[in-house]
């Protein structure tokens, strides 16, 4: 994950550098030819400010979601980052253009809220509830949409994505027992 944000500040600083040129990389809602930012889109943020607002939720939400495994890890980013890219090219307000991985904070967020409870897993509800105590109000805030100057939309569809990651991606339960050999009197 410090690689992960390490490249998403150095993305910005080759943005700053280059008179923001990064920036036409964020979504523009509607226009077929932006379904090819859905995935960059995530990467690229406006301003330092931006970038920084990310990281420590991105650090910790990835870390706690990649302990369940690097793979099981990329897969729900992956699918976090095209539903919610496919989900602000649908319904973002005309002529905006998004960018940034709050989509993604707010994806991970909702895949450890729930996933304990889909893998039925005591260590992992403890997680979600810990995550929930400590960041739900600002999730909450996060996707309402009385602040115009945020993607609400990417919040949201970052969010509900996070969720069926958790059921998309749930670990494969145990076997059941077989049942026992009925007694002979």
């Amino acid at each position: 994950m410090l690689g992960w944000v390490a490249f998403l500040w150095i993305l910005e600083a080759v943005d700053a550098a280059t008179g923001h040129s990064l920036d036409t990389y964020g979504i523009e809602p509607r226009r077929p030819g932006e379904l090819l930012d859905v995935v960059p889109a995530s990467f690229i943020h406006f301003g330092f400010g931006h970038v920084a607002s990310n990281s420590v939720p991105l650090l910790v939400f990835g870390f706690l979601a990649a302990l369940g495994g690097l793979r099981r890890f990329a897969a729900v980013a992956a699918l976090i980052i095209v539903v919610d890219g496919l989900g602000i090219w649908l319904v973002a307000p005309d002529h905006s253009n998004t960018a940034g991985a709050s989509g993604l904070v707010f994806g991970l967020f909702g895949y450890l809220l729930v996933r304990g409870f889909v893998d039925r897993r005591l260590l992992d509800i403890g997680v979600g509830l810990v995550v929930g105590a400590i960041w739900g109000s600002s999730i909450l805030v996060g996707i309402s949409p009385a602040d115009a100057s945020v993607s609400w939309q990417g919040h949201l569809f970052g969010l509900a994505a996070g969720v069926v990651a958790a059921f998309v991606f749930r670990r494969p339960g145990k076997a059941p027992a077989p049942a026992p050999a009925p007694l002979m009197p």
